[in-house]
């Protein structure tokens, strides 16, 4: 796993750990990025199934609770298989794109 920081926003690339791995890592170091925004990066992964994003459902809803943006990068999956709790988009621009939009939200409240 690289983490790169960009201004409020951790950027979480996975390389050769299984999803269910990263998913533990992540849960395990979440205290320390819980203040920032979150991406993470699955765009070396070959294909990814609808049971395979839902692994970060919990920690999209902990993060989103909390009033912080998670979304995941990827375009290997179909986003009609994504369940509608969790973001994902097909490049790391879109993902940082959806973080502004959901900071502006919520900075006018909505």
């Amino acid at each position: 796993m690289i983490f790169d920081q960009d201004g409020n926003t951790v950027i979480i690339t996975q390389e050769k750990v299984s999803l269910i791995e990263l998913v533990k890592k992540l849960q395990t170091l979440y205290p320390k990025y819980k203040n920032n925004n979150i991406i993470v990066a699955l765009t070396s992964l070959d294909k990814l199934s609808k049971d395979d994003i839902a692994e970060f459902l919990d920690l999209s809803k902990t993060h989103k609770a909390a009033k912080h943006s998670f979304v995941i990068v990827s375009n290997k999956i179909d986003i009609d298989t994504v369940p509608d709790e969790l973001v994902v988009v097909p490049t790391v621009v879109e993902a940082h794109d959806i973080i502004e939009m959901e900071v502006m939200e919520r900075d006018l409240g909505l």
